[in-house]
């Protein structure tokens, strides 16, 4: 790849992770306005590991907090909240594991169509628009929120929908501020993005191939950048913004996506 694609990818990838404006429906439109070749299964795996050990960086706190609980609790027998969201987490990541397992043939054939990207970007962005009309005070997850929230968060196997996007609309809807909602969505990521960097990495392993390291080093570095950049200000700034610049945004893009199919 030319270096002008692995920065564009890289930071696209970076940015649309996080952003309730759906990465697929960003990542396809290099390949409809330009000739440039597919980057290739490593070179995504390369981006996600960075957008992961950026989420992780940015949590690190939190992330710290859980594991130090969950490892004395042997020990100490001191229940704390810190483990309460370890196993929400859990939860809510379990309806998509099974889910990608069972569908990800299907879903690669059959819904990875520049139609079916323009209206799930489209649709999904109306229902966030709808969630955050009226966002709730809660900044804690209860089971049955983190419950709903996973068996929403199965809707984002579909290209288009946006991962983040249709788990901050489930948060909403359920009564979560702004700021917890991107929160969980955001924690969720971790292991969502580290199963799917698993199924990755299985398929490239069967499909070895020379890589060229250089590469996937600096799409991962750039998408990491990225990706802790779009996560420190959206989270400062969500409860003054709202959910609405990203709505618009997903239409104009959703009707522009349709528009080049159609013409």
């Amino acid at each position: 790849m030319e270096w002008l694609q692995i920065i564009v990818l890289s930071l696209v990838q970076g940015l649309t992770e996080f952003l309730p404006i759906s990465s697929s429906a960003h990542l396809i439109l290099p390949s409809l306005l330009t000739d440039w070749p597919d980057q290739g299964l490593a070179f995504d795996v390369g981006v996600h590991f960075g957008t992961l050990v950026a989420v992780v960086a940015y949590f690190r706190t939190d992330l710290l907090q859980m594991a130090t609980a969950v490892a004395t609790y042997p020990a100490h027998r001191i229940y704390k909240p810190d483990i309460d969201m370890v196993f929400k987490l859990a939860l809510a990541t379990l309806p998509v594991v099974v889910a990608g397992l069972l569908g990800k043939d299907a879903i690669e054939t059959h819904l990875r169509s520049v139609p079916v990207i323009a209206t799930t970007t489209i649709v999904f962005g109306i229902a966030l628009w709808l969630a955050d009309r009226k966002p709730g005070k809660q900044t804690l997850v209860s089971w049955g929120q983190a419950a709903f929230i996973g068996g929403m968060q199965v809707l984002a196997l579909v290209p288009g929908t946006s991962r983040s996007g249709i788990t901050i609309t489930a948060a909403l809807m359920v009564g979560l501020s702004r700021t917890g909602a991107a929160r969980f969505s955001f924690l969720l990521a971790i292991p969502t993005i580290l199963g799917a960097q698993l199924l990755l990495s299985i398929d490239l392993a069967r499909n070895a191939a020379q890589q060229q390291w250089l590469d996937l080093v600096a799409g991962a570095v750039l998408s990491g950048l990225a990706a802790y950049t779009c996560i420190h200000f959206f989270i400062a700034l969500v409860e003054r913004t709202g959910m609405t610049p990203y709505v618009i945004y997903r239409l104009l893009l959703g009707t522009a996506l349709l528009a080049f199919y159609l013409l």
